[in-house]
C-alpha cells in the first residue's frame, strides 16, 4: 500500500518537476546582469549546433545519420574548447581532450561515408 501511495506521488509530481526544469531551461540573466563569458559562449556553440543539425534529409537512413552526426559532434568539440578555456577542474579538463580527439575521429569517419 505504501508502495502504491509513493508511486501515485511521484507521478503527480513528475510533470510539475519536469516543468519547473524546463522552465529554467535557456534562460538569460536580467537585464543589467553581466553573463559569464563560458556562458555566453555554450548559448552561441550550442544555436550553431542546433543550426547545423537542421540538414536536408534525403530519406535515406545512413546518410541523414552521417551528416546529422557531423554538426553534432562538432557541437561536442566547441563545448568542450570552451571548458578547456574556462574551466578549472582537472578531471573536466581531461574529458574534454578525450572528447574533442574521439569526436575528430568519429567526424572523420563519418566525412569519409558520405564521401563514399
Amino acid at each position: 500500500m505504501i508502495r502504491l501511495a509513493l508511486a501515485a506521488a511521484l507521478l503527480i509530481a513528475t510533470p510539475a518537476f519536469a516543468q519547473q526544469g524546463h522552465q529554467g531551461h535557456n534562460t538569460r540573466p536580467a537585464p543589467g546582469v553581466a553573463e559569464p563569458a563560458s556562458t555566453r559562449e555554450f548559448r552561441a556553440a550550442n544555436a550553431r549546433m542546433h543550426r547545423d543539425m537542421d540538414i536536408r534529409f534525403t530519406g535515406n537512413a545512413d546518410r541523414d545519420f552521417a551528416a546529422g552526426m557531423i554538426p553534432h559532434h562538432q557541437g561536442a568539440i566547441e563545448m568542450a574548447r570552451i571548458q578547456l578555456r574556462h574551466g578549472s577542474d582537472p578531471d573536466m579538463q581531461k574529458l574534454a581532450e578525450e572528447i574533442i580527439a574521439a569526436q575528430e575521429a568519429e567526424i572523420a569517419r563519418l566525412r569519409a561515408f558520405l564521401a563514399r
